[in-house]
């Protein structure tokens, strides 16, 4: 049983850690464990109940309450706010009863009610016992008559044990250099985390992690969480002066207000949160398994090596560029030609043509058809790029609808890339959305959508907004998740990929819908080491479509541009003819090896050996989950000679059975890989992809 009822209140239970919550002396729903799981459901510690401090600060100030509300003398950060038809502009929230439901995803609900007001808030409490996660979320349900303005609704609030020192784990970034790993300590105060952009964006991702300062990819304790929302989000780490840590997080409530009508609800998007005793990597792994188990639409199966023309015919395309790129990609063994921006009517540059989602009559006269029975026949399928979300000024829907696009009246309207925003608020532009890019896959053999999204929102306005203009940031989301779930639900069998300018929509929620993320723009070598290491905290290598292009120095071997993007789901992004057909065979070598090992790099556990945010010599292993077969990658940048290189140690192989490791004569206990290691001899911007494969037993 992964929920237990008992005298003190509820445990939740995964595969290796607890989570405590329970009624304290003052009625109030107080936090009381996260942990290691204890042996018994009676271990748990009670309900604390502190003592007031002095008239400043109360009681209620030094409580771990599960979902606090703005009320009374407790001077901390919220978690819910609201404002009454009445003026009242606080909420007293007190236990009514709890709910439990038992299943493969057993769930409890604690209902709440305001103490004065027909406002009702459910918090709910998922437990994904073998991945050592629980998700947790929010409902509140206007059970009166008179409106109720949400100022204020995260989805959870966790607790960290009592004690300081803490240090704060986190993703920062900009476009083209998204997922920089920062690790700084936690002092008294807020430290804020946030989008405003209207997607998740690439400055913050919505995850953190926190240790006690000393925790490593292998040791200590770490509390972790992200949140599965595609927009405006908010994470909230507070460290108060009573030597107490707490991490909110949710929506952003930045210009943000909801009108809850009588007998409505509103759900918050979840939080998955956990626990670690071993280090940042079985954080990670956690989070890995779930997204391939529960949340993928296509689940843990391998991804096709890709070919995108992108960077080879930019907006120039027709159908004999495309098809002699195609020949080509076949020939190195490319399993998915994917044609990219320009395609689409009037699409002669980034000036024109978002919006009108058919084929240029000028580059394809004959339609899309004939290209795509070409690629067919070469053993390939066809991909397409998209980005339904946008709009050019020149274009046949703004002509048509100018009053479609996020805009304020009496304000100008700033482009981005020379282009506006579509409102998907409004269930107009999602009926036009949704028919448009159905006739677009119906009509033809597409196999794979690249949904891009290449600005952030300005002029945040919706002139005749059914409601509150500034819940805009939230419909938006929901329109989003409308179109792309009635076009998954329509074409199950697409793959789709997220793609925001890069990596500014990389988020759980949105796995949900896609399976893959295209992680960032900047194809870099070099640069994406470190992309590659911040993206694998939160998500498995197969949803990371990671291409080998034309980017970066001479100097860079072709080799070490396909091992650092093997590392992920293995694209292609040069420019085939130029690459002449040497380079082209050495390819297809690497494609043919990538294919013998991409089962055990998507579907197997990630460990990072070396990180490349600290060294000029790195690594990574994947292991297979019978831990019979597994790859080591390893990539020097720049070291100054003279220098000997450290040794690595394997990690995740079984210690009593017996592997060998290419390159090194002999085969040898697993301990002994992981223990005393190997050393590996690697010039300046030299790399290896070296198979771990188990020896067979007597």
């Amino acid at each position: 049983m992964s929920i237990h009822t008992t005298d003190q209140g509820w445990v939740l239970e995964t595969a290796t850690t607890g989570y405590a919550l329970g009624l304290n002396a003052a009625g109030l729903l107080t936090h009381r464990y996260w942990g290691r799981r204890l042996t018994s459901p009676d271990d748990y510690p009670p309900a604390p109940n502190p003592l007031a401090w002095a008239s400043f600060n109360s009681a209620a100030q030094s409580t771990p309450e599960e979902y606090p509300g703005y009320a009374g003398e407790t001077f901390i950060d919220p978690c819910i706010k609201v404002t009454f038809a009445d003026g009242v502009r606080d909420v007293v929230l007190r236990f009514e009863s709890a709910e439990q439901r038992d299943g493969d995803q057993p769930e409890l609900r604690i209902i709440l009610r305001d103490t004065a007001y027909p406002l009702r808030v459910t918090l709910h409490y998922r437990v994904h016992h073998a991945h050592d996660l629980i998700e947790r979320w929010a409902t509140a349900t206007n059970e009166g008559d008179a409106p109720i303005s949400i100022e204020r609704m995260l989805s959870a609030e966790w607790h960290l044990p009592p004690g300081s020192g803490y240090r704060l784990s986190h993703l920062t970034g900009r476009w083209a250099d998204e997922m920089n790993l920062r690790r700084e300590p936690l002092v008294q105060g807020l430290k804020v985390l946030e989008s405003r952009r209207i997607n998740t964006s690439h400055h913050h991702s919505p995850w953190f992690a926190i240790d006690r300062g000393a925790a490593d990819e292998d040791s200590g304790q770490v509390w972790f969480g992200a949140l599965a929302w595609s927009g405006n989000w908010k994470i909230v780490a507070e460290v108060t002066d009573f030597d107490t840590t707490r991490v909110k997080i949710g929506l952003n409530d930045w210009d943000f207000a909801w009108r809850l009508g009588a007998g409505e609800q509103f759900v918050t998007p979840s939080s998955f949160a956990g626990y670690s005793d071993a280090g940042f990597g079985k954080a990670s792994r956690s989070f890995h398994d779930l997204v391939r188990a529960q949340l993928l639409p296509h689940g843990d199966a391998v991804r096709q090596v890709l070919y995108n023309s992108w960077e080879a015919t930019l907006f120039d395309v027709d159908e004999r560029s495309q098809v002699e790129l195609a020949r080509l990609a076949a020939e190195m063994g490319v399993e998915l030609f994917v044609m990219d921006d320009g395609w689409f009517h009037g699409r002669t540059s980034d000036r024109a043509g978002l919006g009108d989602w058919w084929p240029d009559a000028v580059k394809f006269p004959s339609g899309l058809s004939p290209l795509i029975a070409q690629v067919n026949a070469l053993g390939m399928q066809f991909g397409l790029w998209v980005e339904p979300e946008m709009v050019n000024p020149d274009s046949e829907l703004y002509r048509a609808h100018p009053d479609w696009v996020i805009h304020f009246p009496t304000r100008a309207r700033t482009e981005g890339r020379n282009q506006l925003i579509l409102n998907v608020a409004r269930q107009d532009v999602q009926g036009y959305l949704i028919d448009t890019i159905d006739r677009l896959l119906t009509e033809h053999n597409i196999a794979f959508i690249k949904w891009d999204m290449n600005r952030s929102v300005s002029e945040p306005g919706w002139p005749d907004a059914p409601g509150d203009q500034r819940e805009i940031w939230v419909r938006y989301v929901q329109g989003l998740y409308h179109i792309w779930g009635t076009l998954r639900a329509r074409h199950p069998q697409v793959i789709w990929q997220s793609c925001s300018g890069g990596g500014a929509r990389a988020d759980l929620g949105i796995l949900r819908l896609a399976d893959q993320i295209w992680a960032s723009d900047n194809t870099e070598p070099t640069a994406r080491l470190q992309i590659q290491e911040g993206f694998s905290q939160v998500f498995p290598a197969s949803t990371m479509e990671s291409w080998v292009t034309d980017m970066g120095p001479e100097y860079l071997p072709l080799s070490f541009r396909f091992h650092v993007s093997m590392c992920g789901s293995l694209g292609v992004g040069g420019h085939l003819v130029h690459w002449g057909a040497a380079r082209r065979a050495e390819a297809a070598g690497l494609i043919a090896l990538y294919k013998a090992i991409r089962h055990i790099v998507h579907q197997g556990d990630m460990y990072r050996l070396r990180s490349p945010h600290d060294h000029a010599f790195s690594a990574v292993q994947y292991v297979s989950k019978d831990k019979a077969e597994g790859v080591l990658f390893a990539f020097r940048t720049h070291i100054p000679r003279p220098a000997n290189l450290p040794p690595i140690y394997l990690r995740g192989l079984d210690p009593d059975a017996r592997y060998e490791v290419e390159g090194f004569a002999g085969a040898r206990s697993g301990r002994a890989w992981m223990e005393a290691g190997l050393t590996l001899e690697l010039a300046d911007f030299g790399s290896t992809a070296r198979r771990i494969t188990e020896a067979l037993r007597d």
